[in-house]
């Protein structure tokens, strides 16, 4: 009987997965009978003109998965396999709206917020300290760690915050994460439902998504000249609120000492009232020195720090971590004991070394300035192109400016022809998170200038003149 026909391969592994498929499909479409007898693996190495090895290589994988059994001095049989209720052909096949766009990218322009200048990134100096890591913590990396992460890193990541923001923690109250929304996510998976959250609008709407999911009630509160509008804040009834007082996101306003002491008298004035603090890309501040965190101010245990190394690393590298107050790392200790960790453990030993050599605060200080550069060719550009059609937020701080532009267009025509330019760009309207209304005549964007070349500012600002 003729089971399949070979291709016209010489290799023995592929003969014999082809023997085994070819059995196996003619097993499951029921053209193999149960019970019907298989030749020997002798005959049928004579028939397929291979060696009679390949056939017991086939053969044995099929015993193993069930397809065929064996009965002593008589050789192997077919077995009464199960039918399938359904035998439609291309039934796995994915459905056309679940396809990925595998087009390429290459001739776009990114004027993201959410990337990184990588060109300069020290990769042999991280490699050696990844090296390091390999070499001094073997043991540590041939077990499951603590779920915090190693106290190693977390006793490095306390000892570089405390001296660049002027974080006050123990080691112990850092949790590290693969990315700040599974942190926020870990930590107020274990609150009361019922708890009420303010969040800055403008402000990060993956937030606000995931919170609202999670089934909080969740009020977006308006910016005023400081940052969020305190009294708006006070009447919303909150028991958490989530700012960004260092660079706020999108704006970037710098919250002044006055409005961050109004939130942390807030926090005080009531028991279970707490502030995420998300401290995004604070390491990057041009023409005056870095503003201390807002925990750096907290006599209360109130405020919840949250910092990410996506911004001055690599983002792929997804290493963020949060400070807990006493009473809620009691709680998510209790809650989260067994929980894995989700970074990966030799990125997070290397991570120490690289903290610990002074290579991230030397890779920290080149990035500034070069980001400096590049952040001011690309305001000087902007005004030399649009003139007064342009108004520019310049706050020295971070990796992104907003700019309004003069223009007639809506936000839903600019971001299609964005999309017809080649031009990656986002509008003020995905981070507005209630108020959803446009300023007649402006459109506001969210420009970012970490990952596009300074020769290819020019020719991203005639696209972006083109579509505004």
């Amino acid at each position: 009987m003729d089971y399949l026909a070979l291709g016209d391969s010489n290799e023995v592994n592929f003969k014999y997965q082809q023997i085994y498929d070819g059995i196996k499909e003619k097993v499951l479409k029921g053209k193999l009978k149960a019970r019907e007898k298989l030749p020997s693996k002798r005959q049928l190495a004579d028939e397929l003109k291979v060696s009679v090895n390949t056939i017991a290589n086939a053969y044995e994988q099929l015993l193993a998965e069930g397809y065929i059994y064996t009965i002593e001095r008589k050789g192997y049989f077919i077995e009464n396999i199960t039918k399938f209720s359904d035998q439609e052909e291309g039934i796995n096949k994915l459905p056309a709206d679940l396809k990925e766009d595998d087009a390429s990218e290459e001739d776009w322009l990114s004027l993201s917020h959410m990337s990184a200048d990588i060109s300069l990134f020290p990769f042999k100096e991280w490699m050696k300290c990844e090296n390091k890591a390999v070499d001094k913590q073997k043991k540590e990396l041939s077990e499951l760690g603590h779920p915090q992460g190693p106290y190693l890193t977390r006793n490095t990541i306390s000892r570089m915050i405390a001296l660049t923001r002027g974080v006050v923690c123990e080691p112990e109250q850092i949790v590290i994460g693969a990315g700040t929304q599974l942190l926020i996510q870990q930590i107020m998976g274990i609150q009361n439902k019922k708890s009420i959250i303010a969040i800055e609008d403008p402000g990060y709407f993956r937030f606000y998504r995931l919170l609202n999911k999670m089934g909080f009630s969740v009020n977006p509160i308006q910016l005023d000249d400081k940052g969020i509008d305190i009294k708006e804040v006070e009447s919303s009834h909150a028991n958490f609120i989530f700012v960004t007082p260092s660079h706020q996101f999108p704006t970037g306003k710098i919250m002044p000492i006055t409005r961050r002491i109004e939130l942390l008298n807030w926090a005080a004035e009531a028991d279970n009232r707490y502030i995420i603090e998300d401290d995004y890309d604070s390491e990057f501040k041009y023409e005056t020195n870095n503003i201390p965190s807002l925990q750096s101010l907290d006599r209360n245990h109130s405020v919840i720090y949250t910092g990410t190394f996506s911004k001055t690393l690599l983002p792929g590298t997804r290493i963020s971590y949060m400070v807990l107050p006493p009473d809620l790392l009691r709680e998510y200790r209790k809650h989260h004991s067994d929980l894995m960790q989700f970074s990966n453990s030799l990125g997070l030993y290397t991570l120490h070394y690289f903290i610990e050599n002074g290579g991230y605060s030397r890779h920290i200080k080149r990035m500034n300035h070069h980001y400096e550069m590049k952040r001011r060719v690309l305001i000087e550009q902007l005004r030399t192109k649009f003139n007064h059609q342009v108004c520019i937020q310049d706050i020295p701080a971070g990796l992104h400016l907003l700019v309004q532009f003069k223009s007639n267009k809506t936000y839903d025509e600019v971001e299609a022809c964005a999309k017809e330019e080649r031009l990656e760009i986002y509008t003020l309207r995905r981070f507005m998170l209630k108020n959803q209304n446009q300023a007649n005549e402006w459109i506001e964007l969210v420009i970012g200038f970490a990952n596009i070349h300074e020769s290819e500012i020019p020719e991203a600002l005639d696209k972006l003149y083109r579509i505004i």
